[in-house]
C-alpha cells in the first residue's frame, strides 16, 4: 500500500479544502429505510441531492486534503451534496460516526478496532462505535520530527523535551503514546507533552517552541514537507517499538519506510506504519455504499490529482488489512469485482 512520492499541487488542494470543509453539523448516516428500499428497487439508484458528511483531519495533514477531494469528486460525479469536515482526526471521527454526526470517516486501523470493541479511548464512560469499513485506503507513517541540530537522535532522547504528541482526539496521539511507552517513556511524566495538530506542530518546531513532534500521516505530509524546505530537520527511527506495540495492542503495526529524499532526508527512515480505513455507520444504506465505491474507483484519477496517496486506492488492496468487518454493501461491491477474499 506504500505510494510513490510525487509532488501535488498545493493550490488545487487548498481550493478543494476551502470549498469542501464544513462546520460540524448533524448528519443522516442511516439514509432512512424508505430511501434504502427505493434504491434497492432500482437497477441504477439515483442519489442526487443526498447529503454526505465526510470527517477528515487537521490542517497540514493528508486526511483533510484527501477528504476534501473525495467530497468534491462525489458531489460532481454522483450529484450528491458531499462536504468534508475538518476534525482532530481518527478518534474524534469515530465518535462522530457513533453520535450520528458523520456519514464517512477517515480513521486509523488501531483506532477503529478500539472504537468497535470499546477499548482504550472508547472504554467506559465512552461508548462503542457501530461501524463498518468500506475500503483500506493507504498506509500511514509515524513522522517523528526534530531539528537536525537539536541533539535528538532516538526516541529515548525525547526524555525531558517539549514534544507534541498530536492533537487531542487524534490517532496520532494514541499511537505516539504507544511508541513512547515501547521505549520506556511515559507521555505524561517523562516528556513535556503538547497536543498540537500537524501544521501547528511544524510551526512550533520551526520557531523553537518545541523540540520534536509526532504526526501520523501519508506521504508526503505537507506540514512536514514545508518545514523541511525552511528548516533542517531529521526523522527519528521507531523500528524497535513495532513488535512491542503489536504484542500489547494487536497486530496493527508494521515497518513503513519513509524513502530517502521525501523530506530532504539523506536515508530511508523506518517508522511504525498502520493502515488507513474509510468507514461508515453499520446501518448505512448498502446501495449507497456500492455507489460511493463505484465512483471512487471509476474516478480515482480525480482523487490522485488532489493527493498522491489516492494512487494507492486499488481493488487488490482495498480489502486487505482492515481491523474491523466490512459493510455488506462493500462486500457486494468487491465480490462483483472478483477481489473479495473473506
Amino acid at each position: 500500500m506504500r505510494g510513490s512520492l510525487r509532488t501535488f499541487g498545493p493550490l488545487v488542494a487548498l481550493v478543494l479544502v476551502a470549498a469542501a470543509c464544513a462546520a460540524p453539523r448533524q448528519s443522516t448516516p442511516t439514509q432512512t429505510a424508505t430511501a434504502a428500499g427505493t434504491a434497492a428497487a432500482s437497477a441504477t439508484p439515483d442519489f442526487t441531492g443526498r447529503t454526505l458528511n465526510i470527517v477528515t483531519g487537521g490542517t497540514g495533514g493528508v486526511y483533510i486534503v484527501y477528504g476534501a477531494g473525495l467530497a468534491d469528486m462525489l458531489t460532481k460525479r454522483m450529484k450528491v451534496a458531499a462536504s468534508a469536515q475538518s476534525t482532530p482526526a481518527s478518534v474524534d471521527n469515530m465518535k462522530l460516526i457513533r453520535d450520528g454526526k458523520a456519514d464517512l470517516a477517515f480513521t486509523l486501523a488501531d483506532t477503529a478496532f478500539d472504537a468497535i470493541n470499546g477499548k482504550n479511548r472508547f472504554a467506559p464512560p465512552e461508548g462503542k462505535v457501530d461501524a463498518k469499513a468500506i475500503a483500506v485506503m493507504y498506509s500511514n507513517y509515524m513522522h517523528l520530527v526534530a531539528k537536525a541540530s537539536g541533539g535528538i537522535n532516538t526516541v529515548t532522547d525525547l526524555k525531558g523535551k517539549r514534544v507534541s504528541i498530536g492533537a487531542a482526539g487524534s490517532g496520532t496521539e494514541t499511537k505516539a503514546i504507544r511508541i513512547l511507552e515501547a521505549y520506556g517513556l511515559n507521555a505524561t511524566t517523562d516528556i513535556n507533552p503538547q497536543r498540537l495538530a500537524a501544521q501547528d506542530s511544524a510551526d512550533a518546531l520551526r520557531d523553537s517552541k518545541l523540540d520534536a513532534f509526532f504526526f501520523d500521516g501519508g506521504l508526503p505530509t505537507s506540514a512536514v514537507a514545508d518545514l523541511a524546505n525552511s528548516t533542517p530537520i531529521k526523522l527519528i527511527d521507531q523500528s524497535d517499538a513495532i513488535a512491542k506495540m503489536n504484542s500489547k495492542y494487536g497486530n496493527f503495526y508494521f515497518p513503513a519506510k519513509i524513502p530517502k529524499g521525501t523530506y530532504k532526508n539523506d536515508a530511508d527512515v523506518v517508522t511504525a506504519g498502520v493502515a488507513n480505513l474509510l468507514v461508515v455507520p453499520s446501518s448505512f444504506d448498502a446501495a449507497f455504499v456500492k455507489a460511493i465505491l463505484t465512483a471512487m474507483f471509476d474516478y480515482q484519477a480525480d482523487l490522485a490529482l488532489v493527493h498522491p496517496e489516492a494512487k494507492n486506492l486499488k481493488l487488490d488492496t482495498a480489502t486487505q488489512g482492515s481491523s474491523i468487518d466490512f459493510h455488506p454493501g462493500a462486500i457486494d461491491f468487491y465480490k462483483a469485482k472478483g477481489v473479495w477474499k473473506p
